[in-house]
């Protein structure tokens, strides 16, 4: 069955690109809904934000998605993943900016917020989509790729050889709740050597070592290093669960991706869902639902994520 939020939190940070100090309050949806954002912040026309692949309008760097109106906000992916991640399907997402706030880089505030409030089981089962034939995109050597398989699994290869953690891959099944164990503390990262260039773009405003791992040639610059020795390719699967929850509903199909992004990743959904026989809307029955995402979660995973390093 489909899920909610018991009841609604709040949150108040910084965004990464704006710089901006930012509101929001995430409230229980209704069945069916899905994920919508409200910009509270926006009078007189349609404040109102399906989160759906079809409403991506921008890729730097963060997802960025728009209405009709034109009517935005962007970063949702790390949020996006948190959802997804642990299963809650329906949402309300009232923001007073136009870009999310970036914590610590990761998914694991939304996280620890979720599941700290808790999940209300709502009277509708759960529609999944499931990958029926293999479809792939391209960008020159980058590459992202649905193929069918009974639940969802990530797999991803990074390549920044001219850093410190050089290549990295990592294969996980995302059953079980696994996102919440392996992956919703994976933050965000940057060659030192792209933060000027990404000043002068008016973005990464509000970055810093506090939100973002700093990548150099033979160092990482941050206190403490890495939470995990392949955290990067951790974090870009994070950015893949909450790009692919784009679907609207748990996506059943392995994703793989070699030094893919956001881009890549809206480029497949659309392609998917465009081309006849490569997607099946499913409604998912009980012994399904516990090979998705957010399934198997108990309290202990709530006290690990609290006591684990910030």
């Amino acid at each position: 069955m489909q899920n909610t939020l018991k009841q609604s939190f709040d949150l108040h940070g910084m965004a990464l690109h704006s710089g901006s100090d930012v509101k929001l309050t995430v409230k229980p949806g209704m069945k069916d809904d899905g994920i919508w954002f409200k910009r509270t912040d926006v009078v007189e026309i349609d404040p109102l934000i399906k989160a759906k692949y079809s409403n991506v309008v921008d890729t730097k760097l963060c997802t960025e998605i728009a209405n009709s109106s034109g009517v935005s906000v962007r970063t949702i992916e790390h949020l996006m993943a948190a959802f997804a991640g642990t299963g809650i399907h329906n949402a309300l997402v009232e923001i007073d900016g136009s870009e999310l706030p970036i914590f610590d880089g990761s998914s694991k505030i939304f996280v620890e917020k979720i599941l700290a409030t808790g999940r209300l089981i709502l009277d509708a089962p759960i529609r999944a989509f499931k990958v029926k034939e293999a479809i792939s995109v391209n960008d020159g050597k980058a590459w992202a790729r649905l193929e069918p398989a009974n639940n969802l699994s990530i797999d991803y290869e990074i390549d920044y050889s001219d850093t410190v953690i050089g290549w990295q891959n990592l294969s996980l099944s995302m059953k079980n709740g696994s996102f919440v164990r392996e992956l919703c503390d994976s933050r965000t990262f940057c060659r030192e050597r792209d933060i000027s260039f990404l000043h002068s773009q008016g973005l990464a405003k509000g970055g810093s070592l506090e939100n973002a791992i700093v990548l150099d040639k033979d160092k990482i610059r941050n206190k403490g290093g890495l939470r995990r020795f392949d955290e990067c390719v951790r974090h870009k699967m994070l950015d893949a669960m909450g790009d692919l929850s784009l679907a609207g509903g748990p996506i059943m199909g392995a994703f793989s991706a070699s030094c893919g992004g956001h881009s890549l990743t809206n480029r497949l959904l659309r392609a998917a869902f465009s081309k006849e026989g490569v997607i099946e809307s499913k409604i998912i029955d009980d012994s399904e639902a516990n090979d998705l995402p957010g399934f198997g979660l108990c309290e202990a995973d709530l006290r690990h994520l609290i006591q684990s390093q910030n």
